[in-house]
């Protein structure tokens, strides 16, 4: 378990809003950007969870779950949903984080200074051939390792050979391709065990960005549609998120907004 002190407790960031519990930060791309920067020049450990509709709705099943959300250092608005939130309560400034969006966007800010990356995650290879694709497109981005997971726990042995090997490898961001809520708690049992200023869960982002899974269109990425393209692609492992999901986000939601349900945060957000 992290001790909080340890680690950003979100609901204490004045620029939060309470998503259903959730603190989901209210930033855009730039400031995300900035923000890592910070951390790793600084030599702080911090984890970003990349969250829309679906993670928020984990967090209602599984308190354990919401609660390493609101302990992240960044909690990204990755789904427009949260952007249109963000906006409302929050400022204009909002915009999507979106977990591929915030790969590449990195890669190509701080190879600038030299930024490490380790990429932890995605099938046998897929971590390998991200990152042959990843090079190819940033000529100056370093990588010092991967990692691909077998489908199973990693035992403690493996675990730790696992934290050795990474630490060893002295990286500034281990970016962490697994699917959500397995990856959020990864990261949050691993953070005072890696020295590693940033933590960034990604999800599906290997798996675009190595060319084995086509992206929405980007108009239906900004217009809140492109759960409709995924759900076209992975009918079988995506119906339920979207169509079991996204209604009761709504209803949720509509609970919250009218006051009818509460759902406070042990400090202070924009929006409670």
């Amino acid at each position: 378990m992290v001790p909080p002190s340890k680690t950003v407790a979100a609901a204490k960031d004045p620029t939060r809003i309470n998503v259903l519990g959730v603190a989901v930060s209210a930033i855009n791309m730039d400031q995300a950007l900035a923000t890592i920067e910070r951390w790793i020049r600084n030599g702080e450990r911090h984890y970003v969870t990349v969250s829309g509709v679906h993670g928020v709705m984990e967090s209602q099943r599984d308190e354990s779950l919401r609660r390493i959300h609101n302990l992240a250092g960044l909690v990204t608005p990755d789904g427009m949903p949260l952007v249109w939130l963000g906006r409302l309560f929050g400022g204009s400034h909002v915009d999507r984080v979106y977990g591929p969006d915030l790969l590449l966007a990195s890669c190509k800010r701080f190879a600038a200074f030299g930024c490490r990356h380790f990429f932890y995650g995605g099938k046998a290879g897929v971590a390998d051939r991200l990152v042959e694709r990843l090079t190819g497109r940033f000529s100056m981005l370093k990588v010092v390792g991967t990692y691909s997971p077998p489908f199973r726990p990693l035992t403690p042995a493996e675990d730790e050979e696992l934290i050795e090997r990474i630490n060893g490898a002295a990286p500034d961001i281990v970016w962490v391709g697994l699917s959500t809520p397995k990856q959020e708690r990864w990261m949050f049992d691993h953070i005072e065990r890696l020295r590693v200023p940033a933590l960034i869960g990604v999800g599906a982002a290997f798996d675009f960005h190595a060319g084995l899974v086509r992206q929405a269109p980007r108009l239906m990425q900004r217009s809140g549609t492109e759960w409709l393209f995924r759900l076209a692609v992975e009918p079988r492992r995506l119906w339920k998120r979207y169509l079991v999901n996204n209604p009761a986000f709504v209803w949720q939601l509509l609970l919250q907004i009218t006051g009818l349900r509460r759902h406070p945060l042990s400090g202070e957000a924009l929006w409670q």
